[in-house]
């Protein structure tokens, strides 16, 4: 069945269905696996914070819930905030699942507990458009990104629920244009259950770095959200309770004409709201090269922004293709960025080909010399399908060991590079040099932040006590029991003298996670030095991914 199509090839269907009637009623059980923990995800912060249970909303997963039909029933589970019971998994007709590389256990292990319950599996996201050859046991793949395949997987169900008698593989070729795409179904969900939220204004991005798997999934050509579809997902969060949201696009400032009119509609929407959620982003270095820019994202009150530096040393960034790092001195860059009020956290990478003996010591400088707090560390790892991955292919350098914490043979031994990376993650968060980041964090950049005109309208009932559990916790846990109370109380007198409330929350609930985290991952050894090797997910026992044959497309 051909569908009409816009002038970029993209899909022109109508929002929420689709132009799909279907004929039968469904009953469709939406279930988002659970997380290994990681750096990136902050549970070491939740009890901390009281009734939070997962890092952010699954916005892919919420989006095709909110696509489905209205005549079907939806159940949506988080399994980071609740299990998917056997009940559900037999209350409904098809589950649908949808996760990341580091997920890719507890995706094995929903297919297993569905098909246990007699029900077919539909499976999409990130991990399996990237590798789909990691899930012989899913029922149905979606590959890519929503568009035709979407419809034909709904109209599939509609016709027959049940369990093929072999795997089918749909590919996406014509994507719905993100104008088209409806507001993720957060009627779903609990927002109160979340650290904090996300909303995807962008998918794509120009750049080609080596290691980086975002323009194969999603194209270099950035597709865009109108600022409205925007503004409209900001209030459903921020009515909801929702404290900062993060926008999740691969890189904000991938058109900054664009960015230039979404914020301008975000300047108005953050006068609105007086403050009470904090913005961030992932951006190239490059935005520091766009005064304007930088200047809307202060009125919209951004205070964190990702950079995913990779290193310092212009040798690697050149070789793994990411020489736009090098138009400005990498630590000019962030400099500008603080000025303006954004703290910025930065992506750095062992295990190029260019490292040698003297780069942990590289790092370590540039860590001090940054005064960033927030460094994700990992070592170099071969995502499918990246130029990377082909290129080591070739070269008889991709590992398959799972006992290991990265599948890239390594120049150097890889034993050394593991214990680099342990030797300098201990240095990076041992608790002084880390509050001593903070320390200089709140004096060069939470200034420039902007502030609420009336901020004692945010000491509402509700948020006073929220603030209140949160305090005694922190003085609990932090204050009282930790080896490191010398250095919170220190922090925590500093920022009191200043009226500086909010810094004192900020810094001890993120400095809590990184400093547990990373004791656990040099000492444990449960958790490792990249976080999509397949050793740091959740060993379950029940999961059945093993190699099989598939077909592609519809049955005949």
């Amino acid at each position: 069945m051909k569908r009409p199509r816009n002038n970029q090839g993209e899909m022109t269907f109508p929002e929420s269905t689709f132009q799909f009637k279907p004929l039968h009623m469904r009953r469709v059980l939406c279930v988002f696996p659970k997380y290994a923990w990681s750096f990136a995800t902050f549970n070491y912060a939740f009890p901390l914070v009281g009734n939070v249970k997962a890092f952010m909303p699954p916005q892919g997963l919420l989006t095709i819930a909110a696509l489905m039909p209205e005549r079907w029933q939806i159940r949506f589970i988080d399994e980071n905030t609740q299990p998917a019971t056997e009940d559900d998994m037999r209350w409904a007709d098809a589950v649908f699942t949808s996760g990341m590389h580091i997920q890719r256990e507890s995706i094995c292990d929903v297919i297993d507990r569905a098909h246990r319950a007699g029900r077919s599996v539909v499976l999409g996201g990130a991990s399996a458009s990237s590798a789909p050859e990691w899930y012989p046991e899913a029922d149905i793949i979606h590959v890519g990104e929503v568009g035709d395949a979407t419809l034909e997987i709904f109209e599939l169900i509609d016709q027959n629920p049940g369990r093929p008698p072999q795997q089918i593989i749909l590919r996406t070729s014509q994507r719905l244009p993100m104008t088209g795409f409806p507001t993720p179904a957060y009627h779903l969900i609990d927002i109160r259950d979340y650290f904090l939220c996300s909303v995807q204004f962008s998918s794509g991005c120009p750049n080609g770095c080596e290691f980086c798997d975002v323009p194969i999934l999603y194209g270099r050509r950035a597709r865009y959200k109108t600022p409205a579809q925007v503004i409209r997902e900001l209030d459903i969060l921020a009515a909801g309770g929702a404290p900062s949201v993060h926008f999740v696009d691969d890189n904000f400032i991938a058109d900054p004409k664009v960015t230039r009119e979404l914020l301008d509609h975000l300047v108005i929407w953050q006068d609105k709201w007086d403050c009470q959620v904090r913005l961030s982003c992932e951006a190239t270095l490059g935005l520091a090269q766009h005064p304007d820019i930088l200047e809307r994202m202060r009125d919209s009150y951004f205070t964190n922004v990702f950079c995913g530096i990779e290193s310092p040393e212009s040798e690697a960034l050149r070789a793994i293709k990411k020489t736009f790092n090098l138009q400005m001195p990498i630590l000019g860059a962030i400099d500008t960025l603080n000025r303006y009020g954004m703290e910025v956290a930065v992506g750095l990478i062992m295990g190029f080909d260019t490292d040698t003996e003297k780069t942990p010591l590289i790092l370590a400088d540039f860590i001090r010399a940054s005064q960033t707090p927030v460094h994700t560390l990992n070592i170099l790892y071969a995502l499918p399908k990246t130029p990377l991955y082909k290129r080591l292919e070739q070269a008889g350098r991709i590992v398959f060991d799972e006992s290991r914490d990265s599948n890239v043979k390594f120049l150097r031994p890889y034993e050394k590079v593991v214990a680099d990376w342990r030797d300098l993650i201990s240095k990076v968060y041992e608790p002084e040099a880390l509050y001593q980041r903070y320390a200089t964090q709140a004096i060069k950049t939470y200034p420039n932040r902007r502030r609420p005109r009336f901020p004692l309208r945010q000491a509402t009932p509700r948020n006073l006590r929220r603030a209140f559990s949160i305090f005694a916790r922190l003085i609990w846990h932090v204050g009282i029991c930790s080896d490191y109370r010398r250095v919170f109380w220190k922090m925590f007198r500093t920022q009191l003298r200043q009226g500086l409330i909010e810094n004192i929350f900020q810094i001890a609930l993120v400095a809590y996670h990184l400093i547990s985290y990373t004791r656990e991952s040099v000492a444990a050894g449960s958790i490792h030095a990249c976080h999509f090797a397949p050793r740091i997910r959740p060993q379950l026992s029940t999961s059945k991914c093993r190699s099989s044959t598939v077909l592609e497309g519809l049955p005949k």
